[in-house]
């Protein structure tokens, strides 16, 4: 059996878990932290690196390099959201306002450093959910990489 080209499994390894966090947010009523956030931005860039390389060919190597680069960034936000969230109550950054109010209210530099960092939000864990989607969110980064790398490591 062979295995679809790399950039249709990209694609799906990146827009499966997108969808489920819009239906986790949107029916769910999960309100995303500002690492969440930032994982689902890095996600995108990574799928919508390979659809690039599935509408042109896939052959250029570059492709393959950029999208290890957006997955390694990904999977550095999952690294951090982990970490807030091993983090004791009482050393955890403390929390600030909502996304919506950053983005309307603070400079554009100031909200991406807030998001980059994390919140107080992002180390709150109130179910298993909560912890599942950074698990699963490195897990993804680590294969896209992994699949990734491996392809340029074949040619």
């Amino acid at each position: 059996m062979t295995l679809p080209p790399w950039p249709i499994t990209v694609v799906a390894l990146t827009g499966i878990p997108l969808f489920l966090a819009l239906l986790i947010e949107y029916l769910g009523g999960l309100v995303p932290c500002p690492l969440c956030l930032m994982q689902r931005v890095w996600m995108m860039a990574a799928g919508l690196i390979a659809l690039l390389a599935w509408t042109h060919g896939a052959q250029q190597r570059l492709y393959s390099g950029v999208t290890a680069v957006m997955s390694l960034v990904g999977a550095g936000f999952s690294l951090r959201h982990l970490y807030l969230q091993s983090l004791p109550e009482h050393e955890a950054p403390s929390c600030g306002p909502d996304i919506d109010y950053m983005f309307q209210n603070f400079p554009l530099l100031d909200v991406l450093a807030t998001m980059t960092r994390g919140t107080g939000d992002c180390a709150k864990v109130t179910s298993i959910v909560d912890v599942l989607i950074p698990v699963g969110a490195l897990l993804i980064f680590v294969a896209v990489t992994a699949l990734t790398v491996g392809r340029l490591m074949r040619r």
